[in-house]
């Protein structure tokens, strides 16, 4: 009974990943959530007494399935940061077409209203701090090539959440959606930041 239990909250996170990352949040209904899982709304409110309870535990999860990946990229590659940095980017597109809804999710942040976003970045701002952590102390080590790590991160962040959620720019750029095209776009940017960050 339990796992049943669990299980129905966990079918829940998984559709509100799905539509609140695909449509964003103000646009997706707890109704809508509910006929996605195949429950009452009732039995969404049951677990998640209000949206913004299920846009935290949303975010949260999102951000810790981002981050589960990345840590495994992490500790699958070499002793090297641009061998480290590398292996995430593949990691996080590689979740971005496994999951397009986890990126698009990222684009929520600049959309909602201030004290909302606030309180939904708390899920990201560890994993960030630990990712400007790094790059910063490679950087002080002589391995990266000097600059603001922050702003690696935040350059970074823009650009994989960009590739995920904004088709019609990269469109207008002449990029077309599919598997090849977004390999291509991966390893130019792959290339691009041993570039900017090789010593």
């Amino acid at each position: 009974m339990a796992a049943a239990l669990a299980s129905t909250r966990s079918r829940i996170l998984v559709a509100a990943i799905d539509l609140f990352g695909a449509r964003g949040v103000d646009s997706v209904s707890l109704d809508e959530i509910a006929v996605a899982v195949g429950v009452r709304k009732q039995t969404v409110l049951y677990w998640f007494a209000t949206k913004d309870e299920l846009a935290d535990a949303v975010f949260a999860e999102a951000v810790g399935q981002l981050g589960a990946a990345v840590d495994a990229a992490v500790r699958a590659a070499p002793d090297d940061p641009l061998e480290r940095i590398d292996s995430v980017v593949v990691a996080v597109f590689r979740a971005a077409v496994r999951t397009p809804s986890l990126l698009g999710l990222m684009r929520e942040f600049s959309r909602l209203p201030v004290d909302r976003a606030g309180r939904l970045r708390r899920h990201a701002e560890p994993f960030a701090a630990r990712a400007v952590g790094y790059l910063a102390g490679e950087m002080e080590r002589g391995r990266l090539r000097r600059g603001d790590p922050r702003l690696v991160v935040a350059l970074v962040s823009a650009t994989l959440s960009g590739i995920a959620t904004d088709p019609e720019t990269l469109r207008a750029v002449g990029w077309a959606p599919s598997l090849v095209e977004l390999r291509r776009l991966r390893n130019e940017l792959r290339s691009f930041l041993r570039a900017a960050l090789a010593p």
